[in-house]
């Protein structure tokens, strides 16, 4: 117990660090428990271990484990049990690569078939198992020639069970021949005892009782105060002076048996009031018959509570497994659920996203139509100024050549004519014509300053705006003030800065419009260093610019600006109107 103590100690240090050491401490706990016959503290602590080694997948570990259950059952006298329990444990082994640990786990758990075949009195299975055993055990580079023998004194005892006398004492005596187990060794005097009893049963006398004798003086001295063996061999002399008519003797040593077993061995202490039944006479006969019925009956209630109470165990013990196999099974649909949520949340948002970004990019599509469409009349407009030029120079060119050069060819001829004479008649008219050259005269001149005026002064882009205020205003019923600073030379900035001023007096007329509840506007367009800056005012209701949400309309115009390198400058409060500035670079 001081050993289990420490090892449960030293358990607890390490549990929460490694699992599988913590399983093969429990284990180890366990089998000593097993060992010491406490069953239920032994089933405590190998199911431990068994859970664990489940999680891990250590199937020799497994093998293992149910290989102590197995010799549990059988100690339990739960036959059927430590029967399923080691075809378990065969199973698991045969998973597994050969290893020496595996093939001796397996001799093992087929000796302890043999053994669970034995006391079901299934002989021929159990000598079957036993070869089985020892074949495996052979089969080890460093087998243990020691555990063969201790084996085939197993063999030796089914066969004698079987009423194969023979065959035992073959077995027998080739264990004792062998001298593998020491003559300092009780198992070697056990052999002896079994030889011994076997020749007793098949009715040959021959150096007995002598070796019934040496074999109780040699266990006795081996192993002083109480062997299991040594109740046996007085058994057995109790059973050959019955049957040689030696009565007393025969209760001497029936009773001695008896005493040992009572404070050791309860089993045994049916065997030996079965015994006595069986050479005592009259009422001492009925009254140990009566102790072996009362004792039987008590012992297999034991055996029974104790078989159910592991068979309980072990049915709770699946039950919980069970119970853990539908919360897992339950968390696991918990989980499957839960990602399908997720993947769903993902999609969903997948397609929103995909569906905000096709309408972004309509929105762009539609914007660029529209830019197009401005820039197309930007395009039409300059067609129709060059087209004018064209018109005004040719209607220029036809009136200077059939106008003023024709009348200068009639004058110069005139002249010329007249050039000769100085008749007072000529005088005059030499002055006439010379009237009519500076008349001709203010003609050229009226004609080079109508070259010089920009006849489509005020046109372009400026004509573009003003056509933009004037429709707007005319559809919103405001009345507008446009002005226009000569010095921007729309020519020479760039087309996009040209568009997107376009498009943001048009959005801010609407809103002005839609919101102000303005009655007029000014427009107007200035030329600052290598900047332009549009003034947009109106005398509406205005806003608190603080508090005012980023509505769709500004985010727009705030891109616009931003796409040109701009700056944008809102002044309002409520019932003074709104001022917009906006800033932008030439180039």
């Amino acid at each position: 117990m001081k050993y289990i103590d420490s090892i449960k100690k030293h358990v607890l240090t390490r549990k929460n660090l490694d699992s599988v050491f913590y399983a093969n401490a429990q284990f180890i706990i366990g089998q000593q428990y097993r060992k010491t016959q406490m069953g239920d503290s032994a089933y405590y602590h190998l199911k431990k271990a068994e859970k664990i080694y489940h999680e891990k997948n250590a199937i020799f570990n497994l093998a293992e484990v149910n290989y102590e259950y197995a010799i549990l059952q059988k100690n339990e006298n739960d036959l059927t049990a430590s029967e399923l329990s080691s075809v378990e444990v065969l199973k698991l082994c045969d998973a597994l690569s050969q290893s020496r640990d595996v093939i001796k786990l397996k001799a093992d758990t087929y000796y302890n078939l043999a053994q669970v075949f034995h006391f079901l009195s299934q002989y021929e299975k159990s000598i079957e198992y036993v070869y089985k055993s020892m074949d495996l055990e052979r089969s080890i580079s460093d087998y243990n020639e020691r555990s063969i023998e201790v084996s085939k004194n197993l063999l030796g005892i089914t066969y004698q069970k079987a009423g194969q006398y023979q065959k035992a004492l073959e077995t027998f005596k080739s264990i004792l021949d062998a001298k593998v187990i020491k003559t300092d060794d009780p198992s070697y005097y056990t052999t002896m005892d079994n030889y011994a009893y076997t020749k007793f049963l098949a009715k040959d006398t021959s150096g007995i009782p002598g070796l019934f004798f040496k074999a109780l003086r040699s266990i006795d001295s081996l192993n002083p105060g109480g062997s299991y063996r040594v109740i046996i061999v007085n058994q057995h002399i109790a059973e050959y002076y019955q049957s040689e008519g030696k009565i007393d003797s025969a209760l001497f040593y029936a009773y001695k048996a008896k005493e040992i077993a009572d404070k050791f061995h309860r089993d045994e202490v049916l065997t030996s009031l079965k015994l006595l039944s069986k050479i005592e006479t009259g009422d001492k006969a009925l009254k140990y018959l009566n102790e072996y019925v009362r004792l039987n009956d008590s012992i297999q209630k034991e055996e029974r509570a104790l078989r159910n109470k592991s068979a309980r165990i072990r049915y709770e013990t699946k039950e919980k497994e069970q119970q853990l196999a539908e919360v897992s099974k339950e968390r696991l649909w918990l989980l499957f659920i839960s990602i399908g949520v997720i993947l769903t949340s993902i999609l969903i948002y997948i397609v929103i996203t995909q569906r905000n970004k096709n309408k972004e990019l309509k929105f762009i599509q539609e914007q660029q139509e529209a830019n197009e469409e401005i820039y197309n009349l930007m395009l039409n407009q300059s067609d129709n100024i060059e087209e004018a030029r064209a018109a005004e120079k040719k209607r220029i060119s036809e009136e200077l050549h059939d106008g003023v050069l024709g009348r200068l060819f009639g004058t110069r001829l005139s002249l010329d004519s007249l050039n000769m004479n100085n008749s007072p008649e000529a005088i005059k008219t030499r002055s006439q014509y010379i009237e009519g050259l500076k008349t001709i005269e203010q003609d050229i001149r009226k004609v080079s300053h109508e070259l010089n005026t920009d006849f489509v002064s005020g046109g372009g882009f400026k004509d573009i705006i003003k056509t933009l205020v004037d429709t707007q205003c005319l559809a919103y019923g405001l009345k507008y003030t446009f002005t226009h600073d000569d010095d921007i030379d729309w020519d020479s900035i760039p087309n996009k800065t040209k568009i997107h001023f376009y498009r943001i007096i048009q959005e801010t007329l609407h809103n002005i419009y839609k919101h102000a509840k303005a009655s007029a506007v000014k427009i107007n367009f200035k030329r600052e260093n290598n900047n332009i800056l549009l003034l947009l005012s109106d005398d509406g209701a205005g806003f608190d610019v603080t508090r005012a949400k980023s509505g769709i309309g500004l985010k727009n115009m705030n891109s616009r600006i931003k796409e040109i390198g701009g700056r944008i400058n809102i002044v309002s409060e409520p019932g003074k109107g709104t001022t917009v500035t906006i800033e932008a670079p030439k180039n």
